[in-house]
């Protein structure tokens, strides 16, 4: 066994979280909070979409984290030729057999980069659709189940529309968390710079700090995180007030409530505690909530008028004590 994942073994689970996001983060230079926020999404049993330019680290984020949690991991390149099949899979007919064998698309893995997602025309998206919000996929009239724990991380360019196919509402609600990565900060890419082509490298030299059952358990433990009374209350006042503000058109439903109190309570279970506090809301409001509420401009997840808007409700709406 390499000598970092012993190491880990003999450490609390949770504090094998922190070791996690460390090995990680040799990888994906100097954003922790983005690692962070990507484990939130999985053990919330959510999915993530990143926002953003290439080449600012974002398949290297869900290698990183797939090989750092012992998943199996999966890319997917979409662009307008992309059919359903090609995600989900197939049925073929074996001659040998007489009969139709069922082969599994990129789908049937733990983690699923979905790269470029809006390149996909609306029929692939409709597959990928039933996944994220099902657990399971259908070939040839056959239902099967997903693998769990399941992740989609998918990509888009939001900069970027020429060839491009703007993602339904329905399918932005699917997502736990909309977030961008930015540039590194001078130190980090002086990082990136010096290792050069050695990032596969590094990719491959990451061993697992947790295996699959130890998610399992960990999404299982996010349920158990408790929520008092005047945080939930916080919660919904934030929320209703994105129903009213001059901002938005329209504002964020039951649904993305649900959203934002899971991933709330899988930041306080990744932070340690069994409790959630009023930061652990006000963190994630803007991840969770500015995909699903539309702005005055009529552009849903992207309306920066409407993202403003939310901003001033969090700082409008008091903090239980």
């Amino acid at each position: 066994m390499h000598p970092v994942e012993t190491a880990s073994r003999t450490l609390p689970r949770l504090e094998r979280v922190e070791h996690l996001i460390d090995q990680v983060e040799r990888v994906f230079h100097g954003r922790r909070d983005t690692v962070r926020l990507a484990l939130v999404t999985l053990l919330a049993r959510g999915h993530l979409l990143v926002e953003d330019v290439p080449g600012v680290g974002k398949t290297t984020l869900a290698r990183g984290l797939a090989r750092a949690l012992g998943l199996d991991f999966q890319r997917v390149q979409f662009t307008a030729d992309l059919l359903p099949s090609d995600v989900v899979g197939v049925a073929v007919f074996n001659p040998h057999t007489a009969t139709f064998e069922t082969r599994q698309g990129p789908i049937f893995a733990h983690v699923l980069l979905a790269d470029e997602i809006n390149r996909a025309p609306p029929r692939t998206q409709s597959g990928l659709l039933q996944a994220m919000q099902e657990r399971q996929a259908t070939i040839d009239g056959r239902t099967l189940p997903l693998p769990e724990p399941f992740l989609v991380l998918a990509t888009q360019n939001p900069f970027e529309s020429h060839g491009a196919y703007p993602l339904p509402e329905s399918q932005l609600d699917r997502f736990l968390m909309r977030i961008t990565i930015g540039y590194p900060d001078p130190e980090a890419e002086r990082r990136i710079l010096l290792e050069g082509g050695a990032v596969e490298d590094r990719l491959a030299q990451l061993q697992p700090i947790l295996d699959r059952q130890e998610v399992l358990d960990l999404q299982q433990r996010v349920e158990d995180v408790h929520v008092a009374e005047d945080i939930s209350s916080y919660l919904l006042e934030i929320v209703r007030r994105t129903r009213s503000h001059p901002a938005i058109a329209l504002g964020a439903s039951p649904r993305a409530a649900v959203g934002l109190l899971a991933a709330a309570r899988a930041w306080a279970l990744v932070d340690g505690r069994d409790f959630v506090v009023p930061e652990d809301v006000r963190h994630l409001a803007v991840p969770c909530l500015s995909h699903r509420i539309l702005g005055s401009g009529g552009l849903p997840g992207v309306d920066r008028e409407a993202v403003s808007g939310l901003e001033e409700i969090l700082t409008a709406v008091p903090a239980p004590l």
